[in-house]
Parts: C-alpha cells; sequence; structure tokens
C-alpha cells in the first residue's frame, strides 16, 4: 500500500466510528449547519484579494512535523488580513495533524470561505462539514470514481457549500467535470509519491473549461511562479508549507502575497 491507499483505508475505519459516535441527526443540530456559505469562486475572484487560499497544516505524511504549535485565531486571522482569498483547513488527524476543532475555531473568527481539506469519501463527511462551518468540500479525483464524485459533489451544492475537484492529470479531470464542480484544483504534488512539479498546473490548464475557477495546489513558494500560473488561465493559490515552515505563517503569508501586487 502506498501513501494515498493508507489514508483511503484510515479515513474508512474513522468515518465508521465517527458515524456511531455523532450520528447525522446530531450534526444537522450544529449550530452552522443552517448558516449560509460563503462563495471561494467570488473571494478569488474579486481585485482586492490576492487569489491565494492560505493554508493551515501542522504536519504532512513527506515532511513530517512542520508547525506542531500554530495558533488558528492568529494565524486564520492573519492570513485574512493579508489579503488571502480564502483559507484551507487541514482537518485530518491521523496524517496531517489536523482536527474538526481547528476548522470551527478559524470559522469563529473569520467572515470568509473556508476549505475543508481532507479525504472526503462518505455523505457523511460531506455534512460534517456543513455541521463544523466549512464554506467548500474537497473531492480528490485519485480516490473517487465518476459516480462517487457526482453523488458527492451534488450533495455539497445542495447544502450551499462549493466544490473543489482536485486532479493530477487530464484523465481525472475528463472523467469529473458536471456541473456538481465549482472549482478545479490541480495538485502539483502526486500523493502517491509526494514528489512536486508546478509544469503539472501548466499542462493541465487549457484542458479546463473556462466555467470553472482554476487552481493550482502545491508546491508554490515563489511569486514568480504565481505570475506564471496566472498567464495560464490559473486565478486560485493553495500555500501551505510555503507558509506553515515559518514560526509566524500570518507575516510569511503576508510578505509573498505583498510581492504580487
Amino acid at each position: 500500500m502506498d501513501i494515498l491507499d493508507k489514508i483511503v483505508a484510515h479515513k474508512k475505519k474513522e468515518i465508521a466510528s465517527l458515524k456511531e459516535l455523532y450520528p447525522v441527526k446530531l450534526l444537522e443540530q450544529g449550530i452552522y449547519f443552517d448558516g449560509q456559505p460563503v462563495s471561494l469562486k467570488k473571494y478569488i475572484q474579486r481585485e482586492d484579494k490576492s487569489g491565494v487560499i492560505a493554508e493551515i497544516k501542522r504536519k504532512s505524511p513527506s515532511k513530517g512535523m512542520i508547525n506542531e504549535h500554530v495558533s488558528i485565531e492568529q494565524t486564520s486571522i492573519g492570513y485574512m488580513q493579508a489579503g488571502a482569498s480564502g483559507l484551507s483547513i487541514l482537518t485530518d488527524k491521523e496524517f496531517f495533524g489536523g482536527t474538526i476543532d481547528d476548522l470551527k475555531e478559524a470559522r469563529s473568527f473569520n467572515f470568509c470561505p473556508i476549505l475543508r481539506k481532507d479525504f472526503t469519501i462518505d455523505e457523511y463527511q460531506v455534512i460534517e462539514a456543513k455541521s463544523i462551518g466549512a464554506d467548500v468540500i474537497l473531492l480528490i479525483a485519485a480516490i473517487l470514481d465518476e459516480t462517487e464524485i457526482k453523488k458527492l459533489g451534488s450533495m455539497a451544492q445542495s447544502l450551499g457549500m462549493e466544490v473543489l475537484l482536485e486532479v493530477h492529470n487530464k484523465q481525472e479531470l475528463e472523467k469529473s467535470l458536471g456541473d456538481h464542480i465549482n472549482l478545479v484544483g490541480v495538485n502539483n504534488r502526486n500523493l502517491r509519491t509526494f514528489e512536486t512539479d508546478v509544469n503539472v498546473s501548466k499542462g493541465i490548464a487549457e484542458s479546463i473549461p473556462s466555467d470553472f475557477v482554476k487552481v493550482s495546489e502545491s508546491g508554490l513558494s515563489d511569486p514568480n511562479t504565481i505570475q506564471e500560473l496566472r498567464e495560464h488561465g490559473f486565478e486560485g493559490f493553495l500555500i501551505g508549507e510555503t507558509f506553515m515552515s515559518h514560526g509566524r505563517p500570518e507575516k510569511a503569508a503576508k510578505d509573498f502575497i505583498k510581492q504580487l501586487q
């Protein structure tokens, strides 16, 4: 089993336990469940924003611990003050050190689009995402088939959320597109080897229809790379480790975004 297989196998066990502990009826009573989600598409396209989706993650399978004691309050508020278009919050605990409480805390301090970054494979997680205040869910084409993507995406949209589809190649893109998708993210990191190559985004860009907001993810550490990706039609840029590897991620984000202006 490679790392992606291990993550999905663990996620299935995790979901089974959660369903017993926190039934759907309980999730639907959450304080955020009836709230109106904020559009990430609109925030990315706002002229007063940078297009950067700033991420909070404590660790990763490839890098190990990145920033164990990050302050969700300070970092999330700082990211948005720096000009980010939205937040991405890792909620996977086993492999990325995040929790749903991280997203809840970020939600309590910010009125902005928040992407729940996790490995969504079950409708239960879509309802859970809404109940904790997420505005957007991530669907990874590498771990879902066409039917699953349509089912999960449609469900998220029925709850008012947007859907960011993550692809790594044209085959994944072609099998997954439809009205149940709002944004298309190209992950420059191979989730099986964890190697990154920004040319992955450039190579797929022309194949993404113009009615989807294009987002480049991973391996974005140079403002000049963002300018190059903009020339290929990308409007959103998901950046995590570049910021999180600093003692003050929000300061790193501010310096980075300043160079984009």
